[in-house]
């Protein structure tokens, strides 16, 4: 089945997904909508972001896609649920990555960075609550400007240290030995998050999951994409011209209003 897989962020953040699952699945279509008119999503009233979500996931629809990933940390832990009353197609979201970082730690201190909204959401107090050992701590950071900030590209790999230094030393103090990116947006700050914390803290992969489940619901729904011929990737925006620094040369980049 050649009608493209769908995938949704707030901005750039998401490309970091379509990466990887343009890598894992070459024979399928993509389009990828960044709403960067209403970017960033953290800021917002859950119920703007549901609309938000609940728009961009109408639009793949109507561009025919065949499976939607909702690549923003923010729109999935406060409007999955609604999501999927609203829309007819299969809808994946990311998992706060809580999970997996129980399972891991040694220290029972776990390092979450992540947007306000994701870390107030109704699923990751779920998810917390439903996996949590009463002996293991969770340590929150908000990441106050940093999506503004890779979203804009206007810092400086000193800029960032500097805040990411801020914002990660007192986890670190905590002695965690884990630590959940709460935001695909932070993806793209890994090589300066790994230059501060100690080598012993694992940085938790939410990425792959999302990748693994969608391969998944693909061969269950049989909807692969198994004919040949030329594949495309369009990324489009609705607000200023996306950064080209995370985009690949590749991949069709244009404007469309939604």
């Amino acid at each position: 089945m050649n009608n493209p897989i769908g995938i949704f962020d707030s901005g750039i953040g998401g490309i970091s997904i379509l990466d990887k699952l343009k890598d894992m699945l070459p024979n399928e279509n993509y389009i990828y909508l960044a709403d960067n008119l209403n970017c960033p999503y953290g800021n917002k009233s859950k119920d703007e972001i549901t609309c938000l979500s609940i728009k961009n996931c109408e639009k793949l629809v109507e561009l025919n896609c065949k499976i939607i990933i909702v690549a923003c940390n923010t729109a999935t832990t406060n409007s999955i649920e609604k999501m999927r009353k609203s829309i007819s197609i299969p809808i994946v979201g990311i998992e706060p990555g809580l999970k997996p970082a129980i399972y891991y730690t040694k220290t029972k201190n776990i390092g979450v960075l992540a947007t306000g909204k994701t870390l107030s959401s109704k699923l990751f107090f779920e998810t917390l609550n439903s996996n949590k050992n009463e002996n293991i701590v969770i340590h929150e950071q908000i990441g106050y400007q940093l999506v503004d900030m890779i979203e804009k590209t206007s810092y400086t790999n000193e800029d960032i240290y500097e805040i990411l230094k801020s914002y990660l030393s007192p986890m670190i103090n905590k002695n965690i030995d884990c630590l959940v990116l709460g935001c695909t947006h932070y993806h793209y700050l890994k090589s300066i998050i790994k230059d501060i914390i100690p080598n012993n803290v694992f940085i938790i992969d939410t990425i792959t999951p999302v990748v693994n489940h969608v391969l998944n619901i693909l061969k269950q729904k049989k909807i692969l994409n198994n004919t040949y011929g030329e594949k495309y990737i369009r990324v489009s925006y609705n607000g200023n011209i996306l950064s080209k620094k995370y985009i690949s040369k590749s991949y069709k980049l244009s404007y469309l209003d939604f």
